[in-house]
């Protein structure tokens, strides 16, 4: 993942219906979700929903698919990852940071 793709996936991220349907969707896991589950599931109405929908995938979160009439979003896990790893790259001065009891209320 290069910088402008990572700025793209968190400008995405940074609007809170954006941020919970993607939440929902990774707790949903790679089976995903239809728009009207969603729309239930987070009291998002479908217009709204879509849009913010629209936007996720566009940044490359999401995939959606057509599935007879319904569509069906999916989170793209492998894009979250390499959001995280593009994130984590050069943490903790290189070296492993997998913090422990007291560690885990300081900074690495």
């Amino acid at each position: 993942m290069d910088e402008k793709d990572a700025v793209t996936a968190l400008a995405a991220l940074a609007q809170g219906a954006r941020l919970r349907t993607f939440r929902a969707l990774v707790g949903a896991g790679p089976q995903g979700m239809t728009p009207g589950a969603l729309s239930a599931l987070l009291d998002i109405p479908a217009s709204t929903l879509s849009f913010h929908l629209k936007e996720l995938v566009h940044a490359g979160l999401v995939t959606v698919e057509r599935e007879g009439r319904n569509q069906h979003y999916r989170p793209a896990l492998d894009a979250m990852n390499e959001l995280l790893a593009y994130l984590t790259a050069h943490c903790c001065l290189g070296q492993p940071c997998t913090p422990t009891g007291a560690q885990r209320r300081s900074t690495c």
